[in-house]
């Protein structure tokens, strides 16, 4: 479990949340999405070089040996680094859940992960049975093979179904979140069944350029991408942005000395575009299964 805070600097610390399953989590950690199977070695170096602590990844990335082998030169303790993959959309009936756990764990070369997650509930699939699969999570966790289990992508209704068959909360749902599609109403429900939100694709697509956030980001000395992700700490949401370049990975990291105030916090918020801002799958809908 991590402890504490992870020191970065003077003044430059990552707060760790405490989840409902009373396990920590840093609140800012490193994404490995479409970086490159050849390339993710290298950036997840740096950035636990850099000081990042906290690496998120899935087994649809492709990328979890990778992740493994710079974990393994890093020298770190097991308990100072906390790392979440997700179950692969294929894998969804329990005997092949439990087998791609296992295979994860070899790939990432650890005996346990702190966090897995189902990717996507897949509501057209499997006869809509995800709850079984997050039962095989259930099993998993007290087999020891992860410390904790929450969903990605879980709408309000998915989360309550889950919670309904098993009466198991998720420890997180990782949804999208930004500032152009705040997903409230997944978020409130997440927050309201007692577990934390992780915010992907926490920059979204056009913060760079937006004007409030350009003026929010002069006043404060900082860039427009990191006062986005100032935004989402300030809310309490737990991100992990991606970058494959070292001083992107620098300035991502950069955010711990200053703080939004809340009007700023709540205009920021005012950019939500609804459904128009989505930039990823309609949880709903989505049904992909990998070849």
């Amino acid at each position: 479990m991590i402890q504490g805070r992870v020191l970065l600097g003077v003044d430059m610390t990552v707060p760790t949340i405490t989840l409902n399953d009373q396990t920590s989590i840093p609140q800012f950690g490193l994404g490995v999405w479409q970086v490159p199977p050849a390339e993710a070695e290298a950036v997840v170096s740096q950035g636990l070089e850099l000081g990042y602590r906290h690496i998120d990844t899935a087994q649809m990335y492709q990328n979890e040996e990778g992740v493994g082998a710079a974990l393994a030169a890093a020298g770190l303790g097991r308990d100072e680094v906390y790392v979440t993959t997700k179950l692969n959309n294929g894998f969804h009936e329990a005997a092949r859940a439990k087998d791609s756990l296992a295979r994860s764990l070899e790939k990432l070369r650890l005996d346990r992960v702190d966090l897995f997650l189902i990717h996507w509930p897949l509501p057209t699939q499997y006869d809509g049975d995800f709850s079984a699969t997050w039962e095989a999570l259930v099993e998993l966790r007290e087999q020891g093979l992860t410390t904790s289990i929450g969903v990605s992508n879980f709408q309000p209704d998915h989360l309550d179904t889950i919670v309904r068959a098993t009466g198991v909360v998720p420890a997180v749902n990782q949804i999208e979140v930004h500032p152009f599609f705040t997903n409230e109403a997944a978020r409130a429900a997440t927050i309201g069944h007692g577990a934390r939100v992780e915010a992907w694709s926490p920059l979204g697509k056009g913060a760079f350029a937006d004007p409030l956030i350009a003026s929010i980001a002069n006043k404060h000395g900082k860039s427009p991408a990191q006062v986005t992700l100032r935004w989402h700490l300030d809310r309490g949401d737990i991100i992990f942005p991606k970058s494959t370049h070292r001083e992107r990975l620098a300035e991502n990291l950069d955010v711990f000395d200053f703080a939004l105030s809340p009007d700023e916090v709540d205009a920021i918020a005012t950019l939500d575009q609804g459904e128009q801002g989505r930039t990823g799958p309609n949880p709903d809908v989505f049904d992909w299964i990998p070849a």
